[in-house]
């Protein structure tokens, strides 16, 4: 059943903007929408390929009935113009790296206890994967779930890169380009509530998820993914050398 919509005006205008805009360049197929949690709040994580894969990301979301608060880094906020856009939507900002990281966990699951929808994009940045396959993630998502023992829904999504490869300038709006967002059914994270919050358990929730999105990745590439993901951390060069790399083309 379709949530409320958001009260602010700000937000109801962006997304009118947002919405239309691609519509224009998307041709979209969506599925799975019977997998999002008909009440209370949940945690959506999707696969990152290219900047623009956000905007589908809470798209789908949004006209399914959804307001997403999106976790975007606390720098962002304090820009005169996009800090006040980002505050009328309700986005939670994240302080990477330091003790305010925690506050901006506890932030998200008061989001999620008010019944919203935090929309997360667990590997942090552009996946560094040859292929464009989900790489290992950050641990955050894992912390949130952890706390507010609420659902996490996979999400995949292919195609945008069609409009804004990986590491790309220029859009490529027209023609339309197909777009393929699906949702699965909610991780089972229920045997790790009561585990202690450390790094093992951590990795087990985002092994568990990460696993999840590249399985409905894998039904919309029609594809095998690969035995293991790409791990950044075991090519610290890898973040150098990543605007050397040519954008991937997809027939």
């Amino acid at each position: 059943m379709p949530k409320a919509r958001p009260e602010s005006r700000l937000y109801r205008l962006i997304a009118v903007v947002v919405r239309n805009s691609m519509f224009a360049m998307c041709r979209y197929e969506w599925s799975g929408g019977e997998n999002l949690p008909a009440s209370g709040g949940f945690i959506a994580a999707a696969n990152h390929v290219t900047e623009l894969d956000a905007l589908t990301f809470v798209h789908y979301l949004f006209d399914h009935g959804y307001e997403p608060r999106v976790m975007a880094k606390k720098s962002l906020f304090t820009a005169p113009v996009l800090g006040g856009v980002m505050r009328a939507t309700k986005m939670i900002p994240v302080d990477r790296g330091s003790a305010a990281a925690a506050e901006s966990l506890e932030r998200a699951g008061q989001e999620l206890g008010d019944g919203a929808c935090v929309a997360i994009l667990p590997e942090g940045t552009l996946t560094r994967d040859p292929d464009l396959w989900p790489m290992e993630p950050k641990t955050g998502l894992a912390r949130v779930a952890l706390v507010t023992r609420l659902p996490v829904v996979p999400i995949a999504q292919w195609g945008v890169t069609e409009i804004l490869p990986r590491y790309g300038r220029w859009l490529k709006p027209f023609p339309r380009k197909r777009v393929q967002v699906r949702a699965g059914k909610p991780v089972d994270l229920s045997d790790l509530y009561d585990r202690p919050i450390d790094s093992a358990t951590l990795r087990e929730v985002m092994n568990r998820v990460m696993d999840a999105v590249t399985a409905e990745l894998a039904v919309l590439r029609a594809e095998q993914p690969p035995a293991r993901r790409f791990d950044l951390r075991k090519h610290p060069d890898h973040e150098e050398k990543k605007m050397h790399y040519p954008p991937v083309e997809r027939p």
